[in-house]
């Protein structure tokens, strides 16, 4: 598989011809090529992390695309056919098999409603959290999406999710709200964290893929 780091939270994952798209917010370039999409996941409702108009975009080349996202989401995206998920779901569109976890998004501040949030397990291999800290119990994950910059978190919560998470790879996301100094700064202190666990950091930059 083929993992491609999009802007802010969105990435795409190719196998073979068919492609899953995560997260594709307002953050996020209009996208383009999307030929070939099989599925989409939305993590929660923000704007940041989905829009019609990405979806629309989608949809144009994909009328029979899946998309899995809680019910935030459904409820805010109505005029989309939405697969509900929760934590402990798991669904295939083949070649993807897509596990979920987690529940509620990260506390922002009490004045600030929580809204339903997944983190997604894609092949057994790519977790991401979405918009918390939620660890995946009981799971050896290959390649973590770590958020790097947000409203809801610090870097020190950020390294101790990643140590508790221990990936062998990661790379990072969520991360247009940050200066490029503040990007710099969030790879060296995930890097060290991951690297103290014997993994390895790819500084990922927009448009950039590894191997999965």
């Amino acid at each position: 598989m083929k993992l491609t780091k999009l802007e802010h939270a969105a990435f795409t994952v190719d196998e073979a011809s068919a492609r899953l798209y995560v997260d594709p917010g307002a953050y996020t370039t209009p996208l383009t090529d999307t030929v070939g999409t099989v599925a989409v996941v939305i993590t929660h409702e923000h704007a940041d992390h989905w829009t019609p108009e990405q979806l629309d975009r989608i949809l144009a080349s994909n009328p029979d695309v899946r998309i899995f996202a809680p019910a935030g989401v459904a409820k805010a995206a109505s005029d989309y056919e939405i697969t509900v998920v929760e934590a402990g779901d798991e669904f295939t569109v083949e070649p993807f098999t897509l596990r979920f976890f987690g529940g509620k998004h990260a506390v922002i501040h009490p004045s600030i409603p929580v809204v339903d949030n997944v983190g997604v397990l894609i092949n057994g291999v790519v977790y991401y959290g979405g918009d918390s800290f939620y660890v995946p119990d009981g799971v050896d994950v290959d390649v973590m999406a770590v958020p790097a910059g947000a409203p809801w978190l610090k870097i020190s919560e950020v390294m101790d999710f990643v140590a508790e998470v221990a990936p062998k790879r990661s790379f990072p996301t969520h991360e247009m709200v940050l200066s490029r100094i503040g990007k710099n700064l969030s790879n060296d202190r995930i890097a060290s964290v991951v690297e103290q666990g014997g993994g390895e950091h790819i500084p990922l930059e927009p448009g950039e893929s590894i191997e999965v």
